[in-house]
This record gives structure tokens, sequence and C-alpha cells, in this order.
């Protein structure tokens, strides 16, 4: 398929969803016969202005972290109440690659936001990573990178997680055995001040 054909089915593809029945669509047609103007051109006008509005306008960070999270936190409650058990590896995997993306965001955010189309590209990132295709980003990030660290680095890392669930075990139980002491010995003096 050429590039040209991608474009014309994938055109194709939104003007129909643009014309499924709801609350969106119903609102657009209204504006489209009041102004002429098709509603895909209305669509793709509102995606610019969203864009522009992300590249310089104010709490960019919580829309695109609020729309990187609320759009797949429904479908995974969806997933997970229906019999099918691939839509919840879908979104389980969606949330192993957004949980690494945010942990190397964190580090490098101080850096990154300071590019002015940094919170478009991640928008665009999130949406790739939740694309209803066989290759979107979760599947490509999952199977590329973090399967294959995870696989190869598997018996390393349970080890590293028994030796600290053993050192919690460890604290935890001192803090009891130091706080059955304190009771303890407040009862004990407690007694003998009677």
């Amino acid at each position: 398929m050429s590039a040209t054909e991608s474009i014309n089915t994938g055109k194709e593809k939104l003007d129909n969803w643009l014309h499924e029945k709801n609350f969106f669509t119903d609102v657009l047609d209204k504006i489209e016969k009041k102004t002429g103007v098709k509603r895909l051109y209305l669509f793709l006008g509102l995606v610019g202005i969203f864009a522009l509005y992300l590249v310089f306008g104010y709490g960019a960070d919580l829309i695109v972290t609020c729309l990187g999270f609320a759009y797949p936190a429904y479908q995974s409650v969806k997933a997970v109440e229906s019999a099918d058990k691939e839509d919840d590896t879908q979104w389980l995997i969606y949330w192993v690659v957004f949980g690494v993306f945010n942990i190397v965001e964190f580090f490098s955010d101080i850096l990154l936001s300071w590019f002015p189309l940094y919170f478009l590209v991640k928008l665009i990132f999130l949406c790739w990573c939740m694309a209803p295709v066989s290759w979107n980003g979760c599947n490509t990030i999952y199977h590329k990178v973090i399967r294959p660290f995870v696989l190869k680095h598997q018996t390393q890392i349970d080890k590293a997680l028994n030796k600290v669930g053993e050192q919690v075990d460890k604290v935890a139980q001192e803090a009891k055995d130091a706080a059955t002491e304190a009771a303890i010995r407040a009862a004990t003096d407690g007694k003998k001040d009677s």
C-alpha cells in the first residue's frame, strides 16, 4: 500500500467515524449545516487549535497526562469486565509502558519540558501507544525493549526483590518487637505509679 493510499484510507476512516451517531458528531453536524464547512475540516481545525494550545497554552502537562490516563483507564475497566482476555493483555501492556515512560520522563522532564512542542509530541506518543492497531507504541516498545530487558535480567531482579522483601520483613519484625517492648514497659511503669 502506497503512502497516498494509506492517507486516503485514514481520511476515509476518520470521515466515517465523524459520521457515527454520538454527541460530538451531532454538534459537528449542526455546525456543518450552519457554516457549510465539512465536518472533517471542522474536526481538523479543532485538532489544530488544540495542538496550538498544547504548544502555547497553560496546563498542557495536566491535559496530556489526563488524556494519557483517562481513556486507557476506561478501556482497562471495560477489558477487566469483558470475558475476552486478549484486551486485558493489551491494556496491561499499555500500563507497563506508561509506567516506564513516566519513570523516564521524571528524569528527563526538566530538560524536555522547555521545548515548545514537548507536550504535543508527548500526546502524539501516548496516542500512538493506545492506538487500536497491532503496531501501536505499546506493543512495539514492550516487545522490542521492555520484555527482552526483563527476560534477560529476570533472575537478578527476582534476587533483588527477595532481598528487599527480607529486609522489609526484618525491619517490620524489629518495629513490632520494639512496639511490644514499649507497650509492656508502659504497662508495667503505669502499675508502679498506681
